[in-house]
């Protein structure tokens, strides 16, 4: 079926805004995105799973302009933690902020610089195409076609410390986009953590592939630029026994959309995707999730919350399949939100398909205002209202944050919310 001339127009126009890398080993799967990309088109309104979500600027020839936060009140998160740091400022690596790229248990090369023969020929846009069926994720295949940079991380063991990638937004009128591929070896272990706001507008994709019993913990902080706009792709395939375990919190912007799109191949695998996000005014923040059970005795959890204010907007779509003979399967989803006004509005779209009769999947959505009981009580303790109202809303959004394994990553998180909010009150 041709396209509409108008969405085939502005996909053009978008494609030739940029240039597509040649020669290497990544040249053919570029050019195998970008022939997707035209089949498809780029989203609009119209499209199903964009419904809730304008995507014109996402899409646009011109990035749109962000001004940079200058913000000195805090320092970076994770500084006081023993990491590898791999820093890109507006989507260029910057090795005199990055460490030393060595590190026992993984290597780890520059997409930009790694050789014609490379493990990742075999990942890198492999994932992120098999993630286009049943619902078509344009944004990932202009990735995949233009991604100019990126790393390219083997896990081969368990990796001691963990591997922090930090984007830093200077130039107003950035537009970045960078592909992570991240193959885990049977039996490895990394944490993964990601914090800044990238650019003006970012597109990133990461793949990654989870052998049989290996682990990958997956931290991200978005923030704290006001005018940013990110686009953002996650495609996981987990092998047998495998844990893959994946929490953002998002504070600020305009615009954010984080797809997260997981296949359990393997059987007794694992699978956790949950956030948080805290939007005031201007903020508009979409999770569209959807993850695949094709194995037996497997649990996926989805655990999204959200705090909107000032008529800010939130956006779930969450979708749990389970394919025939998936039996055992573990489903758990729950979205919510705390409208602290009349103004803002949570939109969910909460969805279940199962071709197995032997499952225990749930999924529920709730939306409501600050509980009035809970702040009654602790304003009878002499607890100040701005102070109540900020308690209460960490504890609405422990349940996310809890996903998180390690509790002292737990804490910073919940210290830097805690922050946000009395800047807020403030």
């Amino acid at each position: 079926m041709a396209l509409p001339q108008t969405k085939m127009d502005a996909t053009e126009a978008r494609i030739s805004a940029l240039t597509l890398p040649e020669g290497g080993w990544s040249e053919p799967a570029r050019r195998d995105a970008l022939a997707r990309l035209r089949a498809m088109g780029l989203p609009t309104a119209r499209d199903e799973y964009w419904k809730y979500t304008r995507p014109d600027t996402l899409v646009s020839a011109d990035a749109p302009s962000a001004a940079v936060l200058e913000a000195d009140d805090e320092a970076p998160l994770f500084e006081a933690r023993d990491r590898l740091k791999i820093v890109f400022v507006d989507g260029v690596f910057s090795a005199e902020e990055s460490d030393d790229l060595s590190l026992e248990g993984v290597t780890i090369d520059r997409l930009a610089e790694a050789k014609d023969i490379h493990w990742a020929k075999d990942l890198y846009g492999v994932l992120e195409t098999a993630g286009q069926t049943p619902v078509a994720r344009p944004l990932a295949a202009l990735n995949t076609a233009f991604a100019s940079d990126g790393v390219l991380i083997h896990v081969t063991g368990k990796v001691s410390k963990p591997i922090n990638l930090i984007y830093r937004h200077e130039v107003d009128t950035s537009d970045a986009t960078l592909h992570h591929v991240i193959k885990l070896d049977a039996g490895a272990e990394v944490t993964l953590l990601e914090n800044g706001p990238a650019a003006a507008r970012f597109n990133k994709c990461i793949e990654v592939d989870v052998a049989d019993s290996a682990t990958l913990h997956h931290i991200r902080a978005q923030g704290r630029d006001h005018e940013r706009r990110a686009a953002t792709h996650i495609f996981a395939r987990l092998g047998q026994e495998s844990t893959f375990k994946s929490f953002t919190l998002t504070v600020n912007g305009v615009l954010t959309r984080n797809e997260v799109v997981i296949d359990i191949t393997g059987d007794d695998a694992v699978a956790h995707v949950a956030g948080a996000c805290m939007g005031d005014g201007a903020f508009h923040h979409d999770d569209t999730i959807f993850v695949t059970h094709d194995a037996v005795n497997c649990e996926s959890r989805q655990v999204f919350k959200k705090v909107l204010r000032n008529g800010a907007t939130g956006v779930f779509q969450g979708k749990i399949l389970v394919k025939p003979g998936a039996q055992k399967t573990d489903g758990y989803q729950i979205s919510q939100s705390l409208l602290l006004d009349g103004d803002s509005q949570f939109l969910a779209k909460p969805e279940l398909e199962i071709y197995a009769d032997d499952v225990a999947c749930s999924h529920g959505s709730t939306s409501g205002a600050i509980d009035e009981e809970g702040l009654f009580y602790l304003r009878a303790r002499g607890v100040p209202r701005g102070t109540a109202e900020d308690l209460l809303t960490i504890a609405f959004i422990a349940e996310a944050v809890q996903e998180i394994e390690d509790e002292s990553l737990q804490d910073e998180l919940v210290a830097r919310v805690s922050a946000w909010l009395a800047r807020r009150r403030g």
